[in-house]
């Protein structure tokens, strides 16, 4: 890289926001993806053992995968998919190690026009369904694991419930309409979902919540008063993260069980890796070139960078 390069590459990493990741099925690996559209792939495995050196915390393979920002990556034994702006490409997780790696293929979702390509900011691998109903942007979905049901949110403020068998809305949820919930100054838009069993928490606009499915309620709103961007459940806690440099650890009962401060000045993602049945490595990436590295929830373990 030239020397006029390689400053614009400084910039350009100076601004840069990780907006998702996943992990390799083997677990040995990690994907990364910025608002530059590219792909960083970093060998997580050997950043975590006792011999790691500061290489091991940097990508094996960074490439350009779309033109415009990479909002979302999922994850199948063979595949690494990714969305961006109107399009969603799979790359072959055998490949992606290597300088020079290629998609296997690329889809473009239907749009009405060429001012409406929408970007691609969440995926579930499923099945193919077209589910019709929210009024703006969905910003994610969420798979029930144990029925074939998924969960979307977005734009509009709504929650919906889909069953995948056949492409209906079953449940639909006005998050912000619930004064408990709501924070009109804020919005009403829903960024961050996640459920487990007859559980959903998501937030956004209004707060953070945990809500009951089957009834329809929301149990839990979490005293954070920022909106939150990502969401997971984990045990017994649920695990956020958003604006202001921060990891929550949230008791179901709404008491906030640790605040971990972060090198992003604010959290896009989270990532929870199995290391081996007893012990779990966690991930968290947002406004900045860092990903921060998690084996115990009390504290940063290290930092993988783009870089």
């Amino acid at each position: 890289m030239s020397s006029a390069g390689g400053v614009r590459r400084a910039r350009q990493l100076l601004h840069v926001s990780v907006l998702a990741q996943s992990a390799a099925p083997c677990g040995r690996f990690l994907a990364a993806a910025n608002d530059f559209g590219e792909i960083a792939i970093f060998g997580l495995s050997a950043a975590l053992s006792a011999e790691a050196k500061e290489e091991n915390r940097r990508p094996v393979n960074v490439f350009k995968a779309h033109s415009g920002p990479v909002y979302s990556l999922a994850s199948t034994e063979r595949l690494l998919l990714s969305g961006s702006d109107g399009e969603i490409r799979g790359w072959g997780w055998a490949e992606l190690g290597r300088k020079g790696c290629r998609e296997l293929w690329t889809r473009r979702p239907p749009c009405r026009s060429s001012l409406e390509v929408p970007e691609i900011n969440g995926l579930e691998v499923n099945q193919r369904h077209e589910l019709r109903g929210h009024q703006d942007l969905v910003h994610v979905v969420a798979l029930r694991e144990q029925l074939p049901q998924v969960l979307s949110g977005g734009e509009d403020g709504t929650v919906r419930l889909w069953d995948l068998r056949t492409g209906s809305q079953v449940q639909l949820i006005e998050v912000h309409k619930y004064q408990e919930c709501s924070r009109p100054q804020l919005g009403k838009w829903i960024r961050c979902l996640a459920t487990e069993s007859d559980w959903m928490v998501c937030g956004g606009g209004p707060a953070l919540t945990l809500w009951h499915l089957r009834s329809g309620t929301p149990t839990t709103v979490f005293p954070l008063p920022h909106p939150q961007h990502h969401a997971l459940f984990h045990q017994d806690m649920v695990l956020s993260g958003g604006v202001g440099p921060a990891l929550h650890l949230l008791q179901l009962s709404g008491d906030v069980r640790g605040r971990v401060p972060v090198s992003p000045p604010a959290l896009r993602s989270l990532c929870l890796h199995p290391r081996s049945p007893e012990h779990q490595v966690l991930t968290v990436a947002g406004n900045s070139p860092k990903i921060d590295v998690f084996t115990n929830l009390g504290y940063r373990a290290f930092s993988l960078s783009f870089t």
